[in-house]
């Protein structure tokens, strides 16, 4: 890598940078533009490319052709390098390797997990499948043409897992974890399938169960094979008529089942290797093709599961309108050997589970007894209910009479002595325990639940596993617990808990990041507050201060609004709205967790129906003050607020309100500009519960939380985003905001993305709205401005000439 290194003496840096730069500008070579703050070095050094973070002597950021500010830290005598405000510090962000859960083997001695990493550089994304060596925690690379669903066959070090095949079609591939032997194509299906799942059924003879499109007649669906219509219409005559980013086709997802056996070795191959069979749709097996599993638009795995025994899965109440009713079933089929290897009918019953009414997920077998473990809620229409967990004994025993459901934590008034709502289950390895996971106070955590006798289970026989961060999977094997988690710092890690030592701690198998170090970050960063909210509630919210914090020093507030409005701001890592991003900026952030949110009990999560407007928008006011008052590190004259979907609600709601005029600016991101425009969403049971009634039937309620009806109060610069592929909140809100802020003669900025739903997820459009979300916060609280490779910061347009020109001025300081 070409370089060069610009020393003086301290007296004369601010000179000899100004010169230096000149003549590289001069030159045309200017590649990297280094600021320096706090300076208390001898050295500047210019890199022609490159970005990542560097430990060098000199206090050293790279970040090709943008403006960056480095801080120096002292940590343990070494001095690090930190990104800053750097167009390249979301590059590292957004191309840091994303891993999936770790899969343990049956011995509990190798991990597989998927890694996915973009490039910025190539513009292209790689995939590839890994082995982890539990006791070394190294790993190696098994393929990088992967597609998903990795699992371990039976108790050896063979895996198989799915590959994109030519024309649309998928390739099941069987291959060696430990890398002894080359993998091979065990199979071929026709279709996109996916959410593949494994049971043994003998030896040599191995069940599965894969998700695809069907087609009305119940044949596999191939979008790339499929005949294309000479018409685009689309008639509609009930709900859905889209949902979350598609519209509805006559193609349904549906489970469907194969085997893979173990077929003799040739006189060529001296192995023997696993065949698949021809699959089959479980739900004309079964004469329910009209029902829809996994659930749309994010069901998977989590909504069905299989045993030798059967399988069991969930789906919306077929004689219901799904837009309006969350209601779901659960359906039990019996199988025998027959009916895996054979086209043969399979016996399946419905459950009732009487006064639970609405959403259903998570359904588990326990490996040794068939029962069947599973999340319920009561009311059906209410998507953010409390999850209930259900034990259903002998699930494949059914005879005359079905088993008898019991709940969990069950209670005289029907609300349940536990008052957290779980988010899974995961059944131990000897059917004596449940591993739930569940938000708890804006962490995601592992409790043990202890099922010798579920109708003595008590909330005060379980034990807490993990204490922060954010646990997205747990799986058992060999009396271990292998967990993955996330935190504000940390963008994967994998532990391990020794089931049989229960006092001690998660050990720390690998971290993708070291902690957060690799991307410039430290726990000691995070924080977290209380204040005293609507009704004296106390409300919790998080702090997240720059890397390069100086109690002394005051930065200004960025108040980051979490969506839902039924969700919260936990400690996990997240590259969509990530808060140390905007802490690396200079912000102290404050992600405050008001009345709806969800882990501090389901109460507090109820309290939000028909409060939209009200108590958290209280709650976040008094925030306000209580930082005012009690952070003093905090300058909240120089304050920025920022929400997204309920949260961007909530920012047009503090637009049009006093609190709007505290902000120097706002952004919105998929935000409600009017209530009434949610009849035009896909989900429509949701504004209904939140406003307890339809408009026609209430309309005073959906007035009353109506952003739109004070708009003569909009004044402070706001952002607007809006995506055309949002279904949920349709772009007309984002339009209509943006509208009305330019007719009033505000200062406002409209982005949008068309090929992007509620989300912004592909990473060239997540830089883009990065850049512009910092830059526009960034210039009205006073803080410099990202530039792209182009110079530009993303509103006006500002050549390499004008950049040098205005650092022609900059003065370091030591």
């Amino acid at each position: 890598m070409a370089w060069e290194c610009l020393r003086s003496e301290k007296s004369s840096e601010t000179t000899h940078l100004k010169a230096s730069l000149q003549q590289l500008q001069v030159q045309r070579q200017l590649q990297t533009i280094l600021i320096l703050s706090n300076w208390s070095g001898s050295a500047a050094v210019l890199y022609d490319h490159g970005y990542s973070r560097t430990e060098v002597d000199a206090r050293v950021i790279i970040a090709p052709k943008s403006i960056v500010r480095a801080v120096v830290y002292e940590r343990n005598n070494d001095i690090l390098s930190i990104l800053k405000l750097t167009w390249g510090l979301l590059r590292v962000m957004l191309s840091a390797p994303r891993r999936s859960a770790a899969i343990p083997n049956a011995s509990g001695t190798l991990l597989a997990y998927t890694q996915t990493t973009y490039s910025f550089e190539t513009h292209a994304t790689t995939s590839e499948l890994r082995v982890l060596d539990v006791a070394s925690g190294s790993s190696v690379l098994l393929t990088n043409s992967y597609h998903g669903s990795p699992q371990w066959l039976g108790d050896g070090d063979k895996l198989v897992w799915l590959q994109d095949g030519e024309k649309g079609s998928t390739n099941f591939i069987v291959g060696c974890g430990q890398r002894k032997e080359d993998p091979y194509v065990a199979g071929t299906v026709s279709a996109p399938v996916s959410n593949l799942k494994l049971t043994t059924l003998s030896p040599g003879l191995v069940g599965l169960a894969v998700s695809g499109k069907a087609n009305p007649d119940g044949s596999i669906y191939n979008p790339s094979t499929a005949k294309k219509p000479l018409s685009s219409g689309k008639l509609y005559t009930s709900l859905f008529v889209r949902h979350w980013d598609e519209y509805i086709t006559p193609q349904k997802n549906a489970i469907w089942l194969g085997t893979l056996q173990k077929a003799s070795s040739s006189a060529e191959d001296k192995r023997s290797r696993y065949k698949l069979s021809e699959l089959k749709n479980l739900f004309n097996f079964i004469g329910w093709p009209e029902i829809e599993s996994p659930i749309p638009p994010f069901g998977g795995t989590d909504h069905f599961d299989i045993c030798p025994h059967g399988i069991v899965f969930v789906a919306k109440d077929p004689n219901l309108n799904q837009a309006l009713h969350t209601r779901c079933v659960v359906f039990i089929c019996n199988m025998d050997a027959g009916s895996w290897t054979q086209a043969v009918p399979i016996s399946a019953k419905s459950l009732s589970l009487n006064r639970l009414k609405g959403a259903i997920t998570s359904p588990v077998i326990s490996p040794k007894s068939n029962t069947l473990a599973i999340l319920a809620m009561r009311e059906d229409g209410y998507e953010s209910d409390k999850n209930r967990i259900i034990i259903v004994p002998g699930v494949f025993d059914w005879r005359a009479e079905q088993p008898q459901p019991v709940e969990i934590f069950a209670n005289t008034d029907g609300s349940g002595s536990w008052n957290l709502s779980p988010s899974s289950l995961t059944w131990g390895e000897n059917d004596s325990d449940i591993f739930v996971r569940v938000e708890d106070t804006g962490c995601g955590t592992v409790f043990r639940l202890p099922l010798t006798d579920y109708t003595k289970a008590s909330t005060n026989h379980m034990s807490k596993l993990t204490h922060s961060g954010y646990v997205t999977s747990v799986a058992p094997a060999s009396s271990k617990l292998f967990i993955t988690s996330t935190s504000f710092v940390e963008n994967s890690a994998f532990s391990v808990f020794d089931l049989t030592k229960p006092s001690q701690q998660p050990k720390l198998i690998c971290s993708g990041s070291r902690h957060g170090a690799a991307l410039g970050l430290f726990p000691e960063q995070v924080s977290d507050v209380w204040w005293r909210g609507a009704e004296d509630h106390p409300i919790h919210a998080w702090v997240i201060k720059p890397s390069n914090f100086d109690p002394k020093k005051k930065y200004p507030l960025c108040y980051l609004i979490h969506g839902g409005p039924q969700g919260a701001w936990n400690d996990q890592w997240n590259t969509r709205w990530n808060p140390a991003v905007f802490a690396e900026q200079g912000y102290v952030v404050i992600t405050p967790n008001p009345t709806g949110s969800t882990g501090y009990g389901q109460a507090f999560t109820d309290a939000i129906q028909n409060e939209w407007g009200g108590k958290p928008y209280e709650d976040i006011a008094l925030g306000f003050e209580y930082i005012e008052k009690e952070l003093e590190y905090v300058d909240t004259t120089r304050a920025v607020a920022l929400g997204a979907s309920y949260g961007g609600f909530m920012v047009n709601w503090i637009q049009g309100h006093e609190l709007g005029r505290r902000f120097k600016a706002l952004v919105t991101h998929d935000g409600i500009f009017s209530t009434k425009f949610s009849l035009a969403a896909e989900e429509l049971y949701f504004p209904i519960r939140d406003l307890k009634g339809i408009y026609w039937q209430v309309p005073e309620n959906w007035d009353r939380w109506d952003p739109s009806l004070h708009l003569d109060k909009w004044e402070t610069p706001h952002l607007i985003i809006h995506n055309e592929l949002d279904y949920r909140l349709t772009i007309a809100e984002g339009l209509a905001a943006f509208n009305v802020l330019q007719m009033r003669g505000v200062p406002s900025a409209f982005l949008m993305f068309p090929d992007e739903n509620h989300w912004v997820l592909k990473p060239e459009n997540s830089l883009v709205w990065y850049r512009t979300v910092l830059n526009w916060i960034n210039k009205h609280v006073g803080l410099p401005l990202l530039f792209d490779k182009d110079g530009s910061d993303g509103f006006p347009v500002r050549n390499e000439d004008a950049i040098v020109r205005d650092l022609a001025t900059l003065t370091v300081t030591g």
